[in-house]
């Protein structure tokens, strides 16, 4: 009976470690396969990684532009404001000199117009007086 035992348990022992054998057979597989599968995407995913830095890069190169552009912009339309300012001084400044231009001119005709009149009389009563 010892011997049908110990046979039993020999087979039972067997049967363990033939599944252990089976069992780290499958996981060598299992992991060659794995290896495989990373090495793969490994290689897959360099060239889209490269694709997506040179991507950030070109980005990156976008926004500095448009920074650029902005900035360009806000200088631009500070100038423009100045020069509306300055047209707008300019446009009081000559409005003043014209008026006053006017004016003088005004007055100047009538200063001469005056003084053709005065002159005119005098020389008229002068040679008339003498006559």
């Amino acid at each position: 009976m010892n011997q049908i035992w110990f046979a039993l348990v020999a087979f039972a022992f067997l049967a363990v470690a033939g599944f252990f054998i089976y069992l780290l057979l499958e996981l060598r597989r299992s992991t060659q396969a794995i290896t495989q599968l990373l090495k793969t995407t490994e290689e897959s995913l360099k060239p889209t990684l490269e694709e997506l830095q040179l991507t950030l890069k070109s980005m990156r190169k976008v926004t500095d532009d448009i920074n650029a552009v902005t900035d360009d912009i806000r200088l631009i339309s500070g100038s423009t404001r100045e020069i509306g300012q300055n047209f707008k001084k300019a446009s009081e400044f000559f409005s003043g000199v014209s008026s006053e231009a006017a004016i003088k001119v005004s007055g100047l005709r009538v200063g001469i117009r005056t003084a053709l009149e005065v002159l005119i009389k005098n020389l008229f009563f002068q040679k008339g007086g003498n006559q």
